[in-house]
C-alpha cells in the first residue's frame, strides 16, 4: 500500500531542497546509520504533522516491525520476542542516537529461525495429511499468540501447510474427475497418491520461496525496518532505496511493465486495492479490487506461495517483462479461489485517458464522460492533459446536442492538483475550489479566475469507495457550490493529504554510498472550500447507493496510522442557486433508488461479501471443505444475475471515434464493450434519471456558480 502512486497530488522536487533541510551535517561512514540519520532528520522537519520520537512511539515501531516480517507466526518463538522485549521502550532512544541494535538482533534472529523452518517444513510435509478428521484453522493471526514451544511451533506449521495443500488436493482431485469425463478408459490414480503430488507441490513453493528469501540482503530487509519507522508517520510517507526510486519515475511517466494492478499486503497474500487502466488486469476483467493473490506462477512452472512474503519480492514475481504470462492463485472477494493467467504488458496509456459517449433516453439526449484519474506530463504541462482533454469532450459533446452531462469519477484514484482546478473551472464561472494548508502556515486557496464556462447545464458526477484524493476535491467543490449531483457510495476514499518526493542527494551533497535514494513525504492536507476536510471522510454523496464494497473496509480510514479529519475557515464563495428544484430531484432519486430491486440485490451481495471476509476461520476436513466452496459457488453464481441487468439505455461514441474506428478496429472493440457495460449499469441509469429531473428549463437563466461578491 506504501506505493501509492496515484491517491496522491505527486511532484517531483527537481531543486535542490529547502535550506530547512541542509543546516546539519550528515557525516556517518555506516549507511545504514546514515540513511536513518538523514530520513528521520527529514520526517521531524518536513513532515505535515510531525510525531514525537518518544516511548509510544517506539512500541509502535517495535510490534508493527515484528508484525512485518513475521505475520503469520511461523518464525519467531514467544522466547524470542521476549528477547526483544528488553528494545521496547528503547527504539526511539536508538532512533535519535543512530543505533540499530534493535534492528541487527531481529534480523539475526529472523536469519536463525528460517534455517529452522526449513527442517519443519521438511518433516511436516514428509507425512500425509489425514483430510478425515475434524479440525479447522484460523487464518487472522493478528491476536494469536507466538508458540511458546519447537512443539506447538511444529504444528503451527502442520495446521499452515495443510491449509496451503487441501487446495492443491482438490484441484487434482477434479482434473482427475474431468479428465475420467473426457476419456472413458482412463485409469484414475490412488487418492493417496494425488495426496503425495499434493504435498510435493506445496513443499516445491515453499523450496522456490525460501531460495527466493536466501537471495535477499541485509540491505532489503532494512528498508523494511526504515519504512515501518517511517510508516509510523502516516501511510502514504514510504522511503524509496535507490531501485525502488527508479521505478517510480518510471510509474509516474505511466510507462511500466506488469500486470496493472496496486497491491497491499496482508497476512493471507497480497490484496489488490486498485486497478490500473488500460492494464492487463483491466483488460483481462476477472480480478477486481478485494481480491487477494496467494500464490504467483511463471508459465509452465509450479505457483509460488507469497504467504508471509514481503510484499515488494511478491511485486517482483508478479511483475515480469512485456509478453510473459503469470499465473495467479486468487482468493476472490466473494472467498472462491481461482487461478487467472495474465500476460504481462505495457499499461496503454490511452485507456486512463478521458473517453465520452452520447445516452439516448426516450427523445432526449445526454452525455458521459469517463475520467480514470487526473493525468499531466509534469515535465510539460501543455502536453495531453486530463482538464484540457473535458473540455475537449464537453465541447464535442455539446455540439451532439446533450441536455445533461455526468462525470464519471468512480475508480479513479486522483492525480494532478493543477488539472482538477482547472476542470472543476469548467462548470463554474470563476471561484475557489479547494484549500490547501502546509503545517504551521496560513492556507492557500485554489481559484478558478477564467470566467469562461464550458457547461452551464445540468450536471451529475459519480463516485464510489475507491474515487480518491483529486476526485474527491472535485466532487467535493461541485457538491459545495451545490453546482452538481453527487451519486454514490456513503463516502470516498477520504484522501485528504498531498505529498512531494525528496530525493536524499538533495540533502547530502556528497557521500561514499553513492544514491542513496528518496523519500516520499506528507507535507500538507487540502480542505473543502467549505472548510472541512476530505481526509478519512472523504465526500459523502447526495444520493447513497449501495455497491459491493458498501461494507468492506476500503479506504483511507483502512490504512495504518492516517491523519485525522479536522477543518479550517471557508473560503470565501457563493452556493449557485441555478437549480430550482435541487433537493426535490435528491429527494426524488434517494426514493427511486430504495425501491430499485437491482440495488436490493446489490446491497445483499455486499452484506454476503462482508460476512465471508469476516469469517476467518477454514475447515480443513475435506468433505467439510467442499460443502463450505460448494455453497459459497452457488451463492456466488446466484449474484452473478447483477450483471445481467439491463438499463435499456443505448450509448454511442461520438463522430470523431466513429471514423477512427476504420483505422483502429481494437478501439471500437474498447468501445463497444465499454458501451455494454453502461447498458447494464444501475448507476449510470439513475445518473440519466437525475439529469432528465434537471432538465434544462429547470436552470434559472443567468446563473453561474462563481466567488462571493
Amino acid at each position: 500500500m506504501k506505493k501509492n502512486l496515484i491517491l496522491g497530488f505527486l511532484v517531483i522536487l527537481i531543486a535542490v531542497a529547502s535550506c530547512s533541510f541542509t543546516n546539519k551535517s550528515f557525516e556517518n561512514d555506516d549507511k545504514d546509520k546514515l540513511l536513518l540519520d538523514l530520513i528521520t532528520y527529514i520526517l521531524e522537519r518536513g513532515h505535515y504533522e510531525p510525531k514525537e520520537i518518544n516511548d509510544d512511539f517506539s512500541v509502535n515501531v517495535f510490534e508493527d516491525f515484528i508484525d512485518v516480517i513475521d505475520p503469520t507466526k511461523r518464525y519467531f518463538m514467544e522466547k524470542d520476542i521476549l528477547e526483544f522485549e528488553k528494545y521496547k521502550f528503547q527504539i526511539d532512544d536508538q532512533i535519535k542516537n543512530t543505533d540499530i541494535s534493535f534492528f541487527n538482533m531481529v534480523y539475526d534472529r529472523l536469519l536463525e529461525r528460517m534455517e529452522n523452518a526449513k527442517v519443519i517444513y521438511s518433516e511436516v510435509l514428509s507425512e500425509p495429511f489425514d483430510y478425515s478428521i475434524e479440525e479447522s484453522i484460523n487464518i487472522d493471526y493478528k491476536d494469536q499468540p507466538f508458540a511458546d514451544s519447537k512443539d506447538k511451533l511444529k504444528e503451527r506449521w502442520r495446521m499452515q501447510l495443510k491449509y496451503a495443500t487441501i487446495g492443491t488436493y482438490d484441484s487434482k482431485l477434479k482434473n482427475q474427475e474431468l479428465k475420467k469425463e473426457e476419456d472413458e478408459d482412463y485409469t484414475s490414480v490412488p487418492l493417496s497418491e494425488l495426496e503425495i503430488e499434493a504435498r510435493e507441490s506445496t513443499k516445491k513453493t515453499l523450496d522456490e520461496y525460501f531460495d527466493f528469501v536466501d537471495d535477499l540482503q541485509r540491505k532489503d530487509w532494512f528498508v523494511y525496518y526504515i519504512n515501518t519507522i517511517v510508516d509510523e508517520f502516516d501511510p502514504h510517507t514510504y522511503y524509496f532505496a535507490p531501485e525502488d526510486k527508479e521505478k517510480f519515475d518510471i510509474s509516474m511517466s505511466g510507462k511500466f511493465e506488469g500486470i496493472g494492478a496496486r497491491l497491499q499486503k496482508k497476512p493471507e497474500g497480497a490484496k489488490i486495492v486498485e486497478i490500473i487502466s488500460g492494464g492487463p488486469v483491466w483488460r483481462n476483467q476477472q480480478l477486481e479490487v478485494g481480491d487477494e493473490i496467494l500464490k504467483v506462477g511463471q508459465e509452465g512452472e509450479l505457483p509460488v506461495n507469497i504467504v508471509g512474503m514481503r510484499l515488494e519480492d511478491a511485486i517482483k514475481l508478479i511483475k515480469g517483462p512485456k509478453g510473459t504470462i503469470v499465473d495467479l492463485t486468487v482468493r476472490k472477494v466473494d472467498g472462491s479461489v481461482e487461478e487467472i493467467s495474465l500476460t504481462r504488458d505495457v499499461v496503454e496509456l490511452e485507456e486512463s485517458y478521458a473517453k465520452s459517449a452520447t445516452v439516448k433516453k426516450e427523445n432526449n439526449k445526454y452525455g458521459i464522460i469517463n475520467l480514470p484519474k487526473f493525468y499531466v506530463d509534469f515535465e510539460d504541462y501543455g502536453e495531453r492533459n486530463a482538464a484540457t482533454d473535458v473540455a475537449k469532450e464537453v465541447e464535442l459533446l455539446k455540439q451532439e446536442g446533450i441536455e445533461g452531462l455526468v462525470i464519471d469519477l468512480r475508480d479513479n484514484g486522483g492525480g494532478s492538483l493543477k488539472t482538477v482546478v482547472e476542470m472543476a473551472g469548467l462548470f463554474i464561472k470563476d471561484g475557489p475550489i479547494v484549500q490547501v494548508r502546509s503545517s504551521g502556515k496560513e492556507k492557500d486557496v485554489y481559484e478558478d479566475k477564467d470566467e469562461r464556462i464550458q457547461w452551464d447545464g445540468p450536471l451529475v458526477i459519480l463516485v464510489n469507495e475507491l474515487s480518491a484524493s483529486a476526485s474527491e476535491i472535485l466532487a467535493a467543490a461541485m457538491q459545495d457550490y451545490k453546482r452538481a449531483v453527487v451519486i454514490g457510495s456513503k463516502q470516498t476514499f477520504g484522501k485528504g493529504t498531498v505529498q512531494n518526493v525528496i530525493p536524499l542527494e538533495n540533502i547530502v551533497r556528497s557521500n561514499e554510498h553513492g544514491d542513496l535514494g528518496a523519500i516520499k513525504l506528507t507535507t500538507q492536507k487540502f480542505y473543502r472550500i467549505n472548510g472541512g476536510s476530505t481526509q478519512l471522510e472523504g465526500v459523502k454523496s447526495d444520493v447513497v447507493v449501495p455497491d459491493r464494497y458498501s461494507y468492506i473496509d476500503l479506504g483511507e480510514r483502512d490504512q495504518r496510522n492516517p491523519l485525522s479529519w479536522d477543518k479550517i475557515s471557508p473560503a470565501d464563495y457563493e452556493p449557485w442557486d441555478g437549480y430550482i428544484d435541487y433537493e426535490t430531484t435528491i429527494a426524488n432519486s434517494t426514493k427511486r433508488m430504495a425501491a430499485n430491486n437491482q440495488l436490493a440485490l446489490i446491497e445483499e451481495n455486499a452484506k454476503w461479501l462482508k460476512e465471508q471476509q469476516d469469517n476467518n476461520v477454514v475447515s480443513l476436513n475435506f468433505d467439510s471443505y467442499k460443502k463450505e466452496e460448494k455453497a459459497d459457488r452457488e451463492k456466488s453464481k446466484y449474484f452473478k444475475t447483477i450483471s445481467e441487468y439491463d438499463s435499456h439505455l443505448s450509448f454511442e461514441s461520438l463522430k470523431y471515434e466513429e471514423e477512427l474506428f476504420t483505422k483502429d478496429p481494437d478501439l471500437r472493440e474498447k468501445r463497444d464493450r465499454w458501451h455494454t457495460n453502461l447498458a447494464k449499469d444501475v448507476y449510470v441509469e439513475e445518473a440519466i434519471n437525475v439529469l432528465q429531473d434537471l432538465k434544462l428549463n429547470n436552470i434559472k437563466n443567468g446563473k453561474l456558480a462563481s466567488v462571493k461578491d
